[in-house]
């Protein structure tokens, strides 16, 4: 009997998975990069000297950026992101897109501070080796710099990973079909905490595989003991 409910149920928890992952590979295709590029821009020295104070806006507004993002819930940005278009300027969005964009904006936020901290923890005299050797800057921060950064970052990327696993249940807060929303529809239909239960362990197998993979990826890059 507990089979055959099983049965029943997994082809609806099954696309609810597929719905997970969808959430999860096109994040991460948008905040990476982006998270990247909100580590560099952290970084970089573009400003102007007003006395002895520096003054750097882009550093200070991406700064700015990343205080809202991680200060902010989650699920509150994904409710601004779905209604707000609509009702400042009369908008429609669809909900998979809303869910995407609050995503990959907050989780850029998080990745671009893992990111400048790997950048930051490279010892000064690394880039200075580099320029005495005849390396552009380019250079030394593509074949010397990156790489380390890569490895040092791997284990913070990879928690953060496994937490936009569970983090997907909150696109059920504006209607978005995931692994949880179809749960809750499966509970509510059958009475039973089941739906729940297998729900739990997929989402269980799916950062079990997401932490193998950054441990063999760990692993793989152990080479390199700086």
């Amino acid at each position: 009997m507990l089979f055959d409910k099983i049965q029943t149920m997994m082809p609806v928890l099954l696309d609810g998975t597929v719905d997970v992952l969808n959430i999860f590979v096109w994040t991460v295709v948008l905040s990476v990069p982006l998270g990247f590029l909100v580590a560099l821009g952290r970084n970089l020295n573009l400003g102007m000297h007003i006395g002895r104070v520096q003054i750097r806006p882009l550093s200070w507004v991406i700064q700015f950026y990343q205080l809202i993002m991680r200060g902010t819930p989650l699920m509150l940005q994904l409710m601004f992101v779905m209604y707000a278009p609509s009702y400042l300027f009369g908008m429609k969005v669809d909900r998979f897109q809303a869910t995407i964009l609050a995503f990959a904006i907050n989780y850029a936020a998080y990745f671009g501070e893992i990111f400048r901290s790997g950048i930051d923890s490279i010892p000064r005299g690394q880039y200075e080796a580099a320029k005495m050797l005849g390396y552009t800057k380019t250079q030394t921060f593509f074949h010397i710099i990156l790489p380390q950064v890569v490895k040092r970052v791997i284990p913070p990327t990879g928690s953060e990973f496994m937490v936009l696993i569970k983090d997907s249940a909150l696109a059920n807060v504006i209607g978005q079909p995931q692994l949880f929303d179809a749960a809750k529809k499966l509970m509510t239909g059958s009475s039973s905490i089941l739906p729940l239960i297998i729900a739990g362990f997929i989402f269980l197998v799916l950062n079990a595989i997401v932490e193998y993979a950054f441990k063999l990826l760990e692993k793989k890059l152990d080479y390199y003991k700086g």
